[in-house]
């Protein structure tokens, strides 16, 4: 750091200053607001530590965190294997790997709200058109009970988020030495082998990155959520986000809000960089 010149802090403080206002200010803040009683405008009173009592005993946010974790877990899992998947595909040699990027990738630049509103008509009215056409009851009523609300946020996730995962690990792919490869070859190890002992070892970065943002972003999750199931039925498909978006703007108890959010960051950055410490190590392993 003390070889950097003047020019490089002169393009790093607006993007240290964004940062700070962004997210270091209104988190210092936030947490602040979390041991009172603030109401959104002012705070005058210091209650400790009650927030955080209440929530062991807040049935809604456990229920959300659980019902955040699996869906995590699951996404996290599909994701991965898929946008893999994806990546061996099109980086074979074919004429039509360009577009199979192209039209792989675009679900991830339609926004969630949108992209939320689409699945449901799908889930809703497509679905159920099949099914009653070809007499299958599974199909029709979808989204209208927690386990097909949990597969439609899942399904919706993975067809977004597919395409951008795909992307990181055809970057590794790519720098994958053709002469291993051929060398293999030559040796007689076939399509596994050479994947397990060559292609996987490789990529084990890309693991790294991927499973870190697949990991943030599921937990995250708000605005698929609110425009696909909006929670329902009964809040049983509500995800930690919007419960928190519901105690603080519709219960209108907005230090409680910002204690379940300051509870909902620990878990997060706990989760993900305990992920992250293990995946440094198994890339030295591998």
């Amino acid at each position: 750091m003390r070889n950097r010149d003047t020019s490089f802090w002169l393009f790093l403080t607006p993007v240290l200053l964004a940062l700070g206002l962004v997210v270091l200010v209104p988190l210092i803040y936030g947490t602040y607001y979390s041991f009172t009683d603030w109401n959104g405008l002012t705070a005058t009173t210091f209650v400790g530590f009650e927030h955080y009592m209440n929530l062991i005993q807040d049935k809604s946010f456990i229920d959300a965190i659980w019902f955040t974790v699996k869906f995590s877990f699951v996404t996290v899992i599909l994701l991965n294997v898929i946008g893999l998947g994806l990546a061996i595909l099109v980086t074979r040699k074919m004429k039509t790997s360009n577009l199979l990027r192209t039209i792989f990738f675009m679900p991830n630049m339609i926004g969630g709200l949108i992209l939320g509103f689409i699945w449901q008509f799908i889930f809703i009215s497509v679905f159920s058109d099949i099914g009653r056409a070809l007499g299958i009851e599974g199909l029709q009523g979808w989204l209208s009970t927690t386990s097909t609300g949990f597969w439609g946020l899942v399904i919706l996730t993975c067809w977004q988020m597919s395409g951008y995962i795909m992307i990181i690990y055809i970057a590794y792919l790519q720098n994958i030495p053709g002469e291993l490869i051929e060398a293999a070859k030559i040796d007689g190890a076939n399509s596994f082998q050479r994947f397990k002992n060559i292609t996987f070892p490789l990529v084990a970065p890309a693991f790294t990155v991927s499973l870190f943002l697949t990991l943030s972003n599921s937990f995250k999750i708000y605005d698929q959520n609110l425009s696909l199931t909006n929670g329902g039925p009964f809040d049983s498909t509500q995800m930690v986000a919007m419960e928190i978006v519901k105690t603080a703007f519709s219960a209108r108890e907005m230090a409680y809000g910002q204690a379940k959010a300051v509870v909902f960051f620990l878990i997060v950055a706990a989760i993900s960089l305990t992920q992250v410490y293990y995946n440094k190590k198994r890339e030295v392993d591998l």
